[in-house]
This record gives structure tokens, sequence and C-alpha cells, in this order.
């Protein structure tokens, strides 16, 4: 059996995938199925990255050096997976920096993944999206390598770096990142806000938005949809941490000073 067009068409599959492709020729047997894929692997033409997933090698390349696409390995490690967070920033070409851990969205993550030097986190859809049955509100699909991807839309991916800041770096990281995009619909991150119902979220974007509306073309009727969530009394933006900071009562928020100076500008 030619597995070669297989693998050509796959630089990442799973044993399902493997296994479909393997009856769509006549081949049912489980042991038969295991046994290619062992001998391809001893062969260097895949690599195993974690139980029931693998990676292709092209002929003549190394199975220790090839690089593997992290962000194909992310969206394909757990079933049904979203790339989200600061990884979908870097998968749409908006983060400032470039991480070695990837993170990503799904119904039942499984233990932390390390392969080679990657890192890959699994987390779950908020809850409040989980009760609406909206988890993949604005979810898109996208081709990496010929194979389809689901990540997280710009707007979205806005809201969750906010909404989550230990999973998208420092301030820094977000603001900068943040301010790289030069366009959002604001329909649907008001849109997407008001879904999560998280007052603290709702304060962070209204603040953000509110620092940039000029560039971002802020309207007063974004800002009050937004406002109308926000807490009642005093929150931090990261309440685990509760830095102390400066209190801008327009959205109940103590923000860090570090976002009111700009201090990473300092050393420029």
């Amino acid at each position: 059996m030619k597995l070669m067009p297989f693998f050509r068409t796959h630089p990442v599959f799973n044993v399902e995938e493997f296994a479909g492709f393997l009856s769509s020729d006549g081949t049912h047997n489980v042991r038969t199925q295991e046994s290619l894929l062992a001998y391809h692997v001893k062969a260097g033409n895949i690599v195993r990255v974690r139980r029931g997933l693998y990676a292709s090698v092209p002929p003549g390349a190394s199975p220790e050096n090839f690089p593997i696409d992290p962000f194909l390995l992310a969206a394909r490690i757990s079933k049904g997976a979203v790339l989200a967070y600061h990884t979908a920033l870097e998968a749409h070409g908006k983060a400032y920096s470039v991480y070695e851990h990837f993170t990503y969205l799904v119904n039942k993550p499984i233990p932390l993944i390390t392969f080679r030097f990657h890192l890959f986190k699994g987390v779950r859809f908020p809850q409040a999206l989980v009760r609406k049955k909206v988890e993949f509100f604005d979810v898109m699909q996208a081709d990496r390598s010929g194979m389809e991807i689901r990540i997280t839309g710009l707007e979205r991916t806005f809201v969750d770096v906010l909404n989550r800041p230990g999973l998208s770096g420092s301030w820094e990281e977000i603001w900068r990142s943040l301010e790289t995009v030069e366009y959002f619909d604001l329909d649907k991150v008001t849109e997407y806000t008001l879904l999560l119902g998280n007052a603290t979220a709702a304060a962070k974007v209204g603040f953000f938005l509110d620092q940039h509306r000029e560039p971002l073309m802020v309207e007063d009727v974004h800002l009050k949809a937004i406002h109308d969530l926000c807490p009642r009394r005093p929150h931090y933006m990261e309440r685990s941490l509760r830095k102390s900071g400066r209190f801008v009562s327009a959205w109940n928020l103590v923000v860090p000073e570090e976002i009111i100076h700009r201090s990473w500008e300092e050393s420029w």
C-alpha cells in the first residue's frame, strides 16, 4: 500500500484519519494499522507526537530535526481544538512576541503536552458560553499547510486576552499586540463581551477601547453597551494579583501603572 500520498497531504494526522484512509483502500484490521504506523515511525517517514497523533516527515528530511508546524500541532492535538488567546494572536500575525507555548480551547482538556521545545496547553471553553451554547461564537476556519484548523477570530481574541491575561503574557505584550490590529468589528466585540457576561472583562474591554477611540473609530454606542455590564465597585484588572494601580472611575477599574504610563516605551 502506498502511504506517501497520505503523508504528503497530512503533515499532522491522528489515528482516526489514518484508519479512514486505510479503510478506503480495504484495510480494516486494527493491528495492521498499528503495524504500519510503527513501521513508518521506525523508517523515519513519520514522528509520533503523542498517543494517537503523528507528524509526517518529507523524504530525505531528518525526523529528529525536521521542523513541524506547532500551530498545526496545537490545532490537531485534541479533538475539536480551537487556537486561542496569545496563540490566536500569533496565528493571525498580530502578536508582539513569539512564544514557545501554545494554547487551545477544547471541551475536555488533556494534560499538558511537551513536544520538542513547545508546550501545548488546553483550556476549557468559558462556562458562560457553554451554558448559552455559543462556545463557537467567532470561531473561524483557516488553512494551515493544506489542512483545516479552527481559530478564534480577532474580535473574540481581543476580548479573550483581556479576560484571561495570564494566558497571553505581560500587559506590555497584550497592549503591544492588540495595538497592531488596525480594525475591529466593534459590533462583534460588543456582542461577544455581553455573551461572556463578565463584569471585569467588560471593564477591561471598555477601558482599552476608550483609550483607542480614534484609531479604532470607537463610537459611544459601543462603549455604552459595554459600560452597562461593568462592575458596580472597583475591580482589579488582574484580580488574582491585585497589584496597586490607578483607579479609573469611568470603568470602575484599578489599572496597573505600567499601562497608564506605558512604561515599556521608556527604554526607547
